[in-house]
């Protein structure tokens, strides 16, 4: 398994007319924690992208267990559980303190530049073997 966690702070316009976090707004949430996690295997996205591959998002899906509001500290964290094959699915929790507001997923593939599925870059599967021994 691998795992990272970043942190933010919900700022007054990540909320909606009620002053609950925006729902949203987790996504970005995700992908702070997805990119912290590729910067801690050694695969940073932006050297992914500039050796031509990119890991759009397929699929995607959320559970809200409760709110979040203006000025909560969270913490995102991230999980690999399996070692991935063709697609790479992600775990995610969004805590506030000990609270778990967010659940949710999102799966990926590694493409080209023309979005044509390709096999992941020799650095990443050197990760995966190293993380999923």
């Amino acid at each position: 398994m691998l795992q990272a966690t970043v942190e933010t702070r919900v700022r007054f316009a990540e909320t909606d007319a009620m002053g609950v976090t925006y729902h949203g707004n987790y996504l970005p949430w995700f992908e702070m924690a997805r990119v912290a996690l590729l910067d801690q295997i050694g695969c940073p996205y932006r050297e992914l992208e500039k050796s031509g591959f990119l890991l759009p998002v397929l699929e995607t899906g959320l559970t809200y267990h409760q709110p979040s509001h203006f000025d909560d500290r969270l913490t995102i964290t991230v999980q690999l559980l399996e070692k991935p094959m063709a697609r790479l699915r992600l775990n995610y929790k969004v805590k506030r303190g000990q609270d778990i507001v967010v659940e949710g997923f999102t799966v990926h593939a590694f493409v080209n530049r023309e979005f044509k599925p390709v096999r992941p870059p020799a650095v990443f599967a050197e990760a995966m073997q190293r993380a999923f021994k």
